[in-house]
């Protein structure tokens, strides 16, 4: 009896320990919408060093054009899943900073966390990976000390301080604030649907290196389509319901 108790509390241990190690590897990735002209990227980095020596602070991009959060969705949605289950995600864009907009933390399925505005920035997120859970952040315990009036860097004095503190497991996931209801701000766009022998779908995002368009059609989608190699296939592109481009492809 005693054997099978102390079993299953070293299994018990084991789970939690494993559990903690998913929901906080030290890892931290920054985006917004701030390039590196200024020192305000450094200053984020720096509150979260503040918070633990131990974290290891990365960019996925701060090139993102200034208060595009279509972009800032997409760019997510591109990166998240290449990186390892409980790494925190610090998104950014934010143009409605010092409004009643809310500060949160997206716990998705796979185990990723994004700190952000709830303004659409998760819009492609919460689709694709799912909503485990998601919590509003307390700014009252989850906010650099002395910046109470600072009413316009939430990216430095919260966002960052709070994703540094769940990262490093200074707080767990629940002390971040409140519970919320499984759903985000979402922005309205065109979902990729089969309708007969039409696709319709929308341009996501420019490929800004090269010049390509990507759109939101998967290569599944498309293949129900069953096209031959020979048969042509009209491409026509809309903006604001006018048409821009049409040609037959071949």
């Amino acid at each position: 009896m005693k054997k099978n108790l102390y079993r299953l509390v070293f299994t018990l241990v084991v789970l939690l320990s494993t559990n903690v190690s998913n929901a906080q590897n030290k890892m931290v990735v920054f985006q917004s919408d701030f390039g590196l002209k200024d020192g305000a990227v450094s200053a984020m980095k720096g509150v979260a060093m503040e918070v633990s020596t131990d974290l290891k602070l990365f960019d996925l991009t701060h090139e993102i054009p200034a208060y595009n959060i279509w972009e800032a969705a997409y760019r997510l949605e591109q990166t998240v899943t290449y990186w390892p289950a409980g790494t925190v995600f610090v998104s950014v864009v934010d143009p409605g900073v010092g409004t009643e907009r809310r500060s949160v933390v997206l716990r998705t399925k796979s185990g990723h966390y994004i700190v952000t505005p709830d303004n659409g920035t998760l819009t492609l997120i919460a689709g694709s990976l799912g909503i485990a859970e998601i919590r509003q952040v307390d700014e009252v315990l989850n906010r650099r000390k002395n910046s109470e009036k600072s009413y316009t860097f939430h990216g430095r004095d919260v966002y960052a301080y709070t994703a540094a503190r769940l990262a490093s497991g200074t707080i767990t996931f629940e002390q971040v604030g409140k519970l919320l209801p499984n759903d985000v701000v979402k922005i309205q766009y065109q979902q990729a649907v089969l309708e007969g022998k039409k696709i319709k779908g929308t341009i996501a995002i420019l490929d800004v290196q090269y010049g390509n368009i990507w759109t939101n059609i998967p290569a599944a989608l498309f293949n129900q389509l069953n096209i031959k190699v020979g048969e042509k296939m009209d491409v026509i592109i809309y903006q604001d319901k006018i048409k821009k481009y049409q040609a037959a492809l071949q």
